[in-house]
Order: C-alpha cells, then sequence, then structure tokens
C-alpha cells in the first residue's frame, strides 16, 4: 500500500465527512486507488464514532478504530501508526485546523529532499498572548530540563516513511510525548511551515496541558528526582556550616539555650540528609516503575471497515 492517512476523532462529528473527502480527494491524487485511511476514535463522547462508521460503509478505504475509552490523544495517534500499513503515513488532526491537502505539499518535499519525514510547523502559534507565551516558556523549560532541543510551534501534520514509523512505534514507554518521541527516533526530519486555522475549541485544558508537561519532563529526564537530591545535599551543606556557626558562637561569644544548638544542628542535618536519600533512591525506583508497568498504550473495541475480518 503505497499512502496511509491516520486521525484520531474526538468531538469531531461536525468534520469527519469533510476531512474523509478532502483526504480521499488529495490520497488519491497520490497514489491512485492504494490508500487507506485510518480514524481511531478515543472514547469521542459525540456522535463522531457513527457518522465515521457510515463512511465506511459507502468507502472501503476508510477503516475505524473504536478505541474501548478515552486514552488521550498521543496514545490514540500511536495506534493509528500501528495499525496504519502504507509505504508512507500521513499523520493528521481531523477536526481541520491543518489541512489535509497538506499530504501533497509533503510528499513533493519529501521526494526532492530525499528525508523521511516533513513536519507542519506554524508560522505564528495559534491563540492569545497567553497561549503563544506558555508554549515559549514550555519548550525553554523542556530544553533546560532534558537537555532536548524539540522544534517549537510543531503540529501534528507529518509525512513519514515506512522505516521511520517503525522505528517511533519500537518506542515502548508507557506514558507517552508524541513531540519528544518524534524527536529522538531521528532519521531525515524537515521542517514545512504551514498556517493553522481555528476551526473548534480546543479540549486541551489547563489541567491538561499541566499533565503534559509533567508527563513530558518526566518521560525524558530525571531532573526533579536529581533536583531533590541536591536540594537535600545543600540542606546537608548549610546545617553543616550552621553548625560550625553554632560551636563558634557558643565557644567564643555567648552561651544560648541548653539543647538549643543540638536539636536545631540534629534536624537540619538529618532532615537534609533523609531528602538526600530519598532522592538517590527514587531515581532507580523511577527508572524500574517504568520499565516493569507493562499496559497496552490503548484497548481496541471493535474495527470497523475493509479490515474487520
Amino acid at each position: 500500500m503505497k499512502l496511509s492517512v491516520v486521525a484520531t476523532l474526538y468531538q469531531s462529528e461536525n468534520y469527519i465527512s469533510e476531512f474523509c473527502r478532502r483526504a480521499t480527494k488529495s490520497a488519491r491524487s497520490l497514489s491512485d486507488d492504494d490508500y487507506e485511511i485510518v480514524l481511531v476514535n478515543d472514547g469521542s463522547p459525540d456522535n463522531s464514532l457513527h457518522v465515521a462508521v457510515e463512511i465506511t460503509e459507502k468507502d472501503p478505504h476508510i477503516v475505524v478504530v473504536d478505541l474501548s475509552r478515552n486514552f488521550g490523544h498521543h496514545k490514540a495517534m500511536m495506534t493509528g501508526l500501528s495499525y496504519a500499513q502504507g509505504d508512507q503515513v500521513f499523520l493528521v488532526d481531523s477536526d481541520l485546523e491543518e489541512d489535509p491537502e497538506l499530504v501533497e505539499t509533503f510528499s513533493k518535499q519529501m521526494r526532492d529532499e530525499g528525508c523521511d519525514v516533513v513536519y507542519g510547523v506554524q508560522q505564528r502559534r495559534k491563540g492569545n498572548w497567553f497561549e503563544r507565551w506558555s508554549g515559549r516558556w514550555f519548550y525553554s523549560l523542556f530544553k533546560t530540563l532534558t537537555g532536548l532541543t524539540l522544534p517549537e510551534n510543531v503540529v501534528t501534520a507529518r509525512l513519514m516513511s515506512r522505516r521511520y514509523v517503525d522505528a517511533l512505534l519500537s518506542h515502548r514507554e508507557r506514558e507517552v510525548f508524541m513531540a519528544g518521541l518524534w524527536h529522538i527516533t531521528g532519521f531525515d526530519q524537515r521542517p514545512h511551515a504551514i498556517k493553522k486555522h481555528s476551526t473548534s475549541t480546543t479540549t486541551y485544558t489547563l489541567r491538561k496541558k499541566m499533565s503534559v508537561l509533567v508527563n513530558s519532563v518526566t518521560s525524558f529526564s530525571n531532573a526533579p528526582l536529581v533536583g531533590i537530591f541536591y536540594i537535600g545535599l545543600s540542606i546537608s551543606t548549610l546545617a553543616l556550616c550552621y553548625i560550625v556557626y553554632l560551636v563558634v558562637y557558643r565557644v567564643f561569644l555567648a552561651t544560648p539555650l541548653s539543647g538549643w544548638t543540638s536539636v536545631m544542628a540534629s534536624i537540619w542535618l538529618i532532615g537534609g540528609m533523609i531528602i538526600s536519600f530519598i532522592g538517590i533512591v527514587g531515581i532507580y525506583l523511577s527508572k524500574i516503575f517504568s520499565e516493569t508497568k507493562q499496559r497496552p498504550y490503548t484497548i481496541i473495541r471493535q474495527v470497523y471497515g475493509h479490515r474487520q475480518n
């Protein structure tokens, strides 16, 4: 199969029909009749599944993978990629904020430049000043904590070669942060500036954004745990310095209340050492925890379309 188009569905019932029509037109222009469109229903609470299934009954090129519940955008994307069979895979959101026709532009650039991935980058980040500022802050913080320099303002839309997709799917960590996985998979990746439209209300609430931030940092860095260790070490050092100060003060300057010096010094010193030791143990536990928790990305309830049997 020449081309697979992969998209996720979540509150997408108003966009599915037009998305499929436009994606089908572009796919046919590139691969004639040798293509598929894989739609992953990520537990959408609206009528997205019903609308998508109706389309599969009319078009044998369209497949709907229905997940048992909402697993999250990133895990749904990985499920769709694992189900795609094309030599090239075009990943895009179904809400039409990214034009399905980008697959034609990306395909031309991939041929001309001989690269493995062409990914979209927003010319100007969508949203108000807070969203743009928080986006810049996120990338800066991520680079500081992990040492990885991610391309800024990337979007979902990207055209990928088969070997890149296979390599991407070889990552088996349970908590998925797609932007990080896209980057560390490597290969020859080229950006393409696009304009992202505002067609729908974002489903990424502040709580979800904070969750993505925490997940991204902890998935690619143990800096928080190392930070805890160094904080404890700093407290221990300050406690030792304070002990020296108290001894000098007691011997040469004055006599404090009986027992106060030893109590304060011991509390600070032991407290700092405990935090340091917890940080060290936490580093090892985090690695063991990540490796032993072998839950599946998602659970598929049913597949609709020409590959159902």
